[in-house]
């Protein structure tokens, strides 16, 4: 007798992603539905927290709606419910967590609560088999962490971001280089068309360390540019973003290599936000090639940036661990991994 598939609802909102999932077995996505809020924040130039929760409010019972009509299921074909809840922004991750409670209390059905970095990590699981040890690379809007895993479930974060992290650094430059919001995916695009002619600081910090550190190179950034206008010197906005972006990316591929061979890694997987810049993943492919035991994953672009598939996929590992959230639930926008 074959054992019963595992279907796992995803919810996310711990930011501007409206987002609910199903998921099988932790990994085939059955339905995967994201409400995007940019628009209404762009104009802030960030997200504006309190129009976040209003629409996730509003949106939130017609992504689930829609997310259950894809899948052609109905609540009680559900085995758990997976939720975000924590890091992120409280209100955000209040409408998750209370929309999970709500449903998995009507319906009988078991919650789960998921950190939003797992989930990132988790999004590789629908890529491909995650095999152990293995090293994640986890790059996004508020965080930059270098996290190593012998086993399903346990995270031991060996390297962090001691200021700003790697998105936020691509927002602040893009801002100074009076780019859109989120800056990331513009600076990307930029910068194939520039040349990194301009030199700017590479944060190593101490020997052995795996931490990041970006404020120094924003600051340089803004200073070179306002330096420059000063001086009546025009600099290319395109070689600006080569050379930063060259700068992130080449201490972020270079401190994955050293920690990948130091730790004697079977994987390095790529997550979160950022994990969807190009010349980020094009050079992390060409130096994992000089490391021939050791495998990339890369998920599609669909996955790097928050949605609830992931939050799924992390959740049932909790669950088939025998992982339980009561009631109690809440919110928790500091959660540690």
């Amino acid at each position: 007798m074959s054992e019963k598939d595992i279907f796992v609802l995803g919810i996310e909102t711990s930011c501007d992603e409206t987002a609910a999932a199903i998921v099988k077995n932790g990994c085939e996505i059955v339905a995967n539905v994201v409400s995007s809020q940019m628009e209404s924040h762009q104009r802030f130039g960030g997200v504006v927290p309190e129009i976040a929760s209003r629409h996730h409010v509003e949106q939130i019972t017609l992504v689930l709606e829609e997310t259950m009509k894809q899948a052609n299921m109905d609540v009680s074909e559900i085995d758990a419910i997976a939720v975000t809840e924590g890091p992120g922004l409280v209100g955000a991750l209040l409408i998750g967590v209370n929309a999970a409670k709500a449903l998995a209390f009507a319906h009988r059905i078991p919650l789960v609560g998921v950190h939003h970095i797992a989930g990132h990590i988790y999004a590789n699981q629908l890529v491909q088999e995650m095999k152990f040890p293995l090293l994640a690379l986890v790059v996004s809007g508020g965080h930059t962490e270098l996290i190593y895993m012998k086993e399903h479930g346990v995270f031991e974060v060996i390297g962090e971001t001691r200021d700003d992290a790697a998105g936020e650094a691509y927002d602040k430059v893009a801002r100074a280089l009076q780019l859109p919001y989120p800056g990331g995916p513009h600076i990307d695009r930029l910068a194939k068309q520039g040349k990194p002619t301009i030199d700017l600081p590479r944060a190593w910090l101490e020997e052995g360390s795996y931490d990041f550190s970006f404020s120094g190179l924003k600051s340089a950034v803004i200073n070179t540019l306002h330096n420059a206008k000063q001086r009546g010197e025009t600099i290319l906005p395109e070689d600006m973003a080569a050379s930063f972006q060259t700068s992130v990316v080449e201490v972020l591929v270079g401190k994955t290599i050293q920690a990948a061979a130091h730790y004697d890694v079977k994987q390095i997987l790529l997550a979160g936000g950022v994990a969807a810049n190009e010349g980020l993943r094009t050079q992390l492919q060409k130096q994992v090639e000089q490391l021939p035991e050791v495998e990339l994953i890369i998920p599609p672009l669909s996955l790097c940036t928050d949605n609830a598939a992931m939050i799924a996929a992390a959740g049932t590992v909790l669950f088939q661990q025998g992982k339980r959230a009561t009631m109690a639930l809440n919110a928790n926008p500091s959660l540690l991994l």
